[in-house]
């Protein structure tokens, strides 16, 4: 995998628990899988969102089927 150097600032705090928990040699691969995971993890949030918004742009449509095929479907269910 082809690897680029980045130069970014983090809060102190947070550096200081990174070189007090991760060896030196560990570091880039340490926060290469930390930012992995939270692009997952924004990629998921943003699915659920689209789902959310599509199930919402489709229920008008939807309770509409539905009352269409209502009598169809409990047809022969006793009340």
């Amino acid at each position: 995998m082809k690897t680029l150097k980045l130069n970014f600032t983090i809060p102190e705090e947070v550096a200081e628990a990174l070189k007090t928990r991760v060896s030196k040699r560990k570091r880039s691969a340490f926060v290469a899988v930390a930012v992995l995971d939270k692009l997952k993890e924004l990629e998921q949030e943003q699915l659920r969102q689209a789902l959310m918004e599509g199930y919402q742009a489709r229920r008008e449509e939807d309770t509409e089927i539905n009352k269409k095929w209502e009598a169809a479907t409990l047809e022969g269910w006793s009340r």
